[in-house]
């Protein structure tokens, strides 16, 4: 019997995973901050893949700290996630059935958010009243 939250393999998480690196490295806003951090897109992507098996399948492996990341990197803007997600869900479109491709998605969305909200609580707050330039 499975635990997976969905029925998906590890292969198709690898697969998902290399797809959407692809296209990120292709992206116009995204590629560029990504590229400032990855150095190792495999190693990167072998991370990212493990992080989503234990999301999705429960696999032990990973052990990072997502919002922690995501916070410390200093050019992850609250808008990033918006796009992130759409490219996301495009390549889970396109690589998946569409019963996997939703329900990752619904799992996507909900870290993303929790990761946009980490990274809008971090950023520096501005006293006085805002400027309406």
């Amino acid at each position: 019997m499975s635990l997976a939250r969905f029925d998906i393999t590890a292969d198709q998480i690898d697969q998902v995973v290399k797809v959407f690196y692809a296209a990120i490295r292709r992206h116009e806003v995204l590629g560029p901050v990504f590229g400032g951090h990855v150095e190792d897109w495999p190693s990167h992507e072998e991370k990212i893949a493990g992080f989503w098996k234990k999301a999705i399948l429960y696999q032990p492996g990973y052990d990072g700290n997502p919002m922690q990341v995501h916070m410390a990197a200093g050019d992850v803007r609250p808008e990033h996630f918006t796009l992130w997600l759409a490219l996301f869900d495009e390549t889970l479109r396109r690589t998946l059935p569409a019963d996997a491709a939703a329900a990752w998605s619904q799992l996507a969305h909900r870290i993303g958010r929790g990761l946009r909200m980490g990274v809008e609580d971090f950023r520096p707050q501005h006293s006085g009243p805002p400027s309406l330039r």
